[in-house]
């Protein structure tokens, strides 16, 4: 039992460590200059992958160790992930200075259309309300390591990719700081900005709730168990 685990918390920590120590200022310079930035992307992905799919095999595998059982938490990824999956839809669809090769968007006219003004980091939020409501509804040892890894990774990505933004666009990267907001509705909350409807679009909130009623409704056949309440411990 301790060895699945084991293997589970090794898978893991070679996602969540790769992704932070791939991407550090102490290794990234030196293997774009060796590998060049296509090949340090790859190198990047592979690594994510493997770690990726290793958790998924691990946690599916995992024994079931109970930490805390509580009815109301079963609730809560039924009111959380229909805003992940609109925030998640709405950041891989909106040109970001955040996001991988975006960088040059933050000298643009408008660095931060749309779901950016909410957020300047939509789908690390959309991953960071997933991990809480299956990490919490769930309740057991592998979830806790599995969901808190994603957890980790989505939390202490944001003020990663802030810190390497600031030290590599400089000046640049000001407007974006000034105007948006890691915490969402932070940069609208105090008169940093205003709202983009149009930049947001009807269509990304409208494909976001589609792709929650599809997870909804395809749970059991992906995953094996019911998102509803009754069904969702493992």
């Amino acid at each position: 039992m301790l060895s699945d685990l084991n293997q589970l918390l090794a898978a893991t920590v070679l996602f969540v460590g790769g992704h932070f120590l791939l991407s550090s200022q102490a290794l990234r310079p030196g293997l774009v200059a060796r590998l060049g930035e296509t090949g340090f992307r790859g190198l990047y992905s592979a690594v994510a992958g493997v770690g990726i799919v290793w958790m998924c095999f691990d946690y599916a595998d995992a024994p079931h160790v109970q930490l805390w059982a509580l009815p109301l938490l079963r609730w809560l990824p039924l009111i959380l992930m229909p805003f992940a999956a609109i925030l998640a839809v709405a950041g891989l669809t909106t040109r970001s200075p955040t996001a991988v090769g975006g960088e040059h968007l933050a000298g643009g006219i408008e660095p931060a259309p749309g779901i950016l003004r909410i957020t300047r980091h939509p789908f690390l939020w959309g991953v960071a309300l997933w991990a809480v409501g299956h990490l919490a509804a769930n309740g057991d040892l592998a979830s806790l390591v599995f969901f808190g890894g994603f957890l980790v990774l989505a939390l202490g990505g944001m003020q990663h990719i802030d810190h390497r933004r600031e030290r590599a666009l400089g000046s640049d990267w000001g407007p974006m700081k000034l105007t948006t907001s890691l915490l969402p509705f932070a940069a609208l909350a105090t008169g940093r900005t205003t709202m983009d409807w149009r930049g947001l679009g009807w269509w990304r909130p409208l494909l976001g709730v589609a792709l929650y009623l599809a997870l909804l409704h395809l749970h059991p056949l992906l995953f094996g168990v019911s998102p509803l309440p009754l069904g969702l411990t493992r």
